[in-house]
């Protein structure tokens, strides 16, 4: 059988909190409604203490304190990395900062959880691999859609082999609205539009269920506002098509958006073809939270997996479980960079 994620690391459950002895200290460097509710579910697990945390917004330090108030408040994450005893931070800040505040962290000697993406391209995800690396620390990005047992079912089932060959992937992702912060708007900050912050997601399933490949070709189409653009224009796309073809002659095929008129407020799925039938990881009813696994035979649909599923930070949980234990390094960070060397193909860059 199959060993998944959730296998190594069941979170967020009681049964698998670490003891208070071992609980690592943390910083938390954003706190957001991302980086609060991702603080929460960890403290509530009792997978770490939460010792420190940072938001240049006042109004978010407050409501984290709110959930947290036994953590102190700093005003940098300089003054962070300066506390006695800290083991690990975890970031939730704009894109435009992560790869530079994760390396800062690594290079100080401390376990990083990273916000997607790690950095708005392949360059800086790999300065930021190449720190944890020297530092030996633990590297992670809130990949969240891996840890949900929807597409811990799927992978199983790719793993298994009983599909056969796989010969197509179909990713989409389109979401009804736009982000509201306006630095998701500027190439510079932001990196791209939707596919660097909803594709990234669904490009990383497809690789990690396939074992990482090799990527022989990537070609692709950017739109805003329903016409062609490139990067070169200093624009972000809020449509974006993108055909891979993998070693193995599996082609993936990637739809993703902003602001599409889907009719429900999102479109989800990662859908596996094989010779011998095919398995899918989709939303249900336009959620964004709420999916169900399904294998499919023919004509016939087999439901493996469905909702509830309490998911949201269950990444984060795993990351500090693993930080508790002591590891250091991990190879899967060379899967980061993977991932942002497709996305920029898809950007040409």
């Amino acid at each position: 059988m199959t060993e998944t994620i959730l296998d190594k690391a069941q979170a967020p459950s009681a049964s698998s909190s670490t003891t208070s002895d071992s609980k690592p200290k943390l910083g938390f460097l954003g706190v957001g409604w991302i980086g609060r509710n991702r603080m929460e579910v960890i403290a509530r697990n009792n997978a770490a203490e939460v010792a420190y945390i940072a938001d240049t917004t006042a109004q978010n330090a407050e409501e984290a304190l709110k959930s947290a108030p036994e953590a102190t408040q700093v005003p940098s994450l300089e003054a962070m990395l300066q506390k006695p005893g800290v083991d690990g931070i975890v970031i939730a800040t704009p894109s435009a900062f992560h790869a530079e505040q994760s390396s800062l962290a690594l290079e100080a000697g401390k376990a990083v959880f990273c916000q997607k993406p790690l950095g708005r391209n392949v360059e800086e995800a790999k300065r930021v691999v190449a720190a944890a690396r020297q530092s030996n620390k633990l590297l992670s990005v809130d990949l969240s859609y891996r840890y949900t047992k929807a597409m811990q079912e799927v992978y199983k089932v790719v793993q298994s082999g009983e599909l056969g060959q796989i010969y197509a992937i179909e990713l989409v992702f389109h979401n009804a609205y736009g982000p509201d912060k306006a630095w998701f708007y500027e190439p510079k900050l932001s990196g791209g539009g939707c596919v660097i912050d909803l594709g990234v997601h669904l490009v990383d399933l497809a690789l990690w269920s396939m074992d990482f490949p090799k990527v022989k070709n990537v070609q692709s189409h950017l739109y805003a506002k329903g016409k062609p653009i490139s990067m070169a224009e200093g624009k972000v796309e809020d449509y974006a098509s993108a055909s891979i073809e993998l070693e193995g002659n599996t082609h993936v095929q990637l739809s993703c958006s902003w602001n599409l008129p889907a009719g429900q407020e999102a479109i989800i799925s990662a859908t596996f073809y094989g010779i011998n039938g095919g398995v899918a990881l989709k939303n249900v009813n336009g959620s964004f939270y709420d999916f169900v696994a399904e294998r499919y035979h023919g004509t016939k649909t087999e439901q493996l997996c469905a909702p509830p599923d309490d998911w949201m930070g269950r990444a984060g949980v795993a990351w500090a479980e693993r930080v508790a234990s002591g590891e250091g390094f991990s190879e899967e960070a060379e899967e980061f960079i993977k991932v942002a060397e497709i996305l920029d193909k898809i950007y040409g860059r």
